[in-house]
C-alpha cells in the first residue's frame, strides 16, 4: 500500500523548468506543498500561482545553487514556514557536452558547480533538520549519463557519476536518523538541458538524439511520485529509466 503525500514539505531545486517544473506541479496536484528554488523568479513565481489557482499550496525563493549561503535559505525558509522538510528534491542540473580538447574549462566548472556542490550543497542544508525531526527523504538526479560514458560527455558524466556515489555514501550515513535516500538516473527527457551544448558538433548530435527519443518530463515527475509514496519501511534507492526508443 502506498502513502498519501497529502501535507508533505517538498523542496525542489532547479524548479522554473523541466523536471523540477513537472514534479512541482504533480505533486502539487496530490496535495504535497511544494517550495521551489531557482534563479528565474519570474518563471517560479507564475508555476505557484498556477498551483494555487488550482487549489495547490507552493511557494518559491529566488535560489543560486553553486551559493551554499541560497540554498541553505531555500530549505530554512521552507522548514520556519511550513514547520518541516519531508522531501529534498535536488534536481538542479546543466548539461554542456564537448570534447575534452576543445578545452571549455569554464564549462567543466560550471557543470562541477551545479551538478555536484549544488547537490551536496542541499544535503548541507536538509541533514540537519533532517536528523532533528528523525524522518525525510533526498532524492538526487543523476541519469544515464551517470553509468555510461559517451565521448564529449566526460565531464557531464564525470559529474553525475558523482552524484550517484555521494547519494550511495549518504545512504548509508543516515540510516540512525530514519532518513530514505534515492538516486533518480533518467534518460532523455524533452527540457531545456540540451540547450546549454555551446559545442555545435555536439549539439546537433545531442540534439538530433533527443529529437527522435526524448520522452515528457511528466515521465520523471511520476518517478518522483512513486518513489515518495512507497511505505516509511520501503526505500527505493535508484531508479533507471529510458524512453523505450532509446538504445544507448
Amino acid at each position: 500500500m502506498t502513502q498519501d503525500i497529502q501535507g508533505k514539505v517538498v523542496v525542489i531545486t532547479g524548479g522554473s523548468s523541466g523536471l523540477g517544473e513537472a514534479t512541482a506541479r504533480h505533486l502539487a496536484a496530490h496535495g504535497a506543498t511544494v517550495v521551489l528554488g531557482a534563479r528565474r523568479m519570474d518563471r517560479l513565481q507564475t508555476i505557484v500561482d498556477d498551483i494555487q489557482a488550482s487549489g495547490g499550496t507552493a511557494m518559491a525563493q529566488k535560489t543560486d545553487v553553486t551559493r551554499q549561503a541560497d540554498v541553505q535559505a531555500l530549505v530554512d525558509t521552507a522548514v520556519s514556514t511550513y514547520g518541516k522538510i519531508d522531501v529534498l528534491l535536488n534536481n538542479a542540473g546543466l548539461m554542456q557536452q564537448s570534447p575534452l580538447e576543445k578545452l571549455k574549462v569554464d564549462e567543466w566548472d560550471n557543470m562541477i558547480d551545479i551538478n555536484i556542490k549544488g547537490t551536496l550543497y542541499g544535503v548541507a542544508a536538509a541533514l540537519p533538520h533532517m536528523k532533528s525531526q528523525k524522518f525525510g527523504h533526498v532524492i538526487n538526479v543523476s541519469s544515464v549519463a551517470g553509468h555510461k560514458v559517451t565521448p564529449a560527455g566526460t565531464v557531464y558524466c564525470a559529474t553525475k557519476y558523482a552524484v550517484r556515489a555521494i547519494s550511495e555514501g549518504f545512504r548509508q550515513e543516515v540510516k540512525d536518523y530514519n532518513l530514505r535516500s534515492t538516486i533518480i538516473s533518467p534518460g532523455a527527457i524533452d527540457t531545456e538541458l540540451p540547450s546549454h551544448i555551446t559545442d555545435q558538433e555536439s549539439s546537433e548530435a545531442i540534439g538530433g538524439f533527443y529529437e527522435s527519443a526524448a520522452i515528457p518530463a511528466d515521465s520523471f515527475a511520476r518517478t518522483v511520485y512513486f518513489a515518495i509514496t512507497q511505505p516509511e519501511d520501503v526505500d527505493i534507492n535508484e531508479i533507471l529509466y529510458r524512453p523505450t526508443a532509446q538504445p544507448l
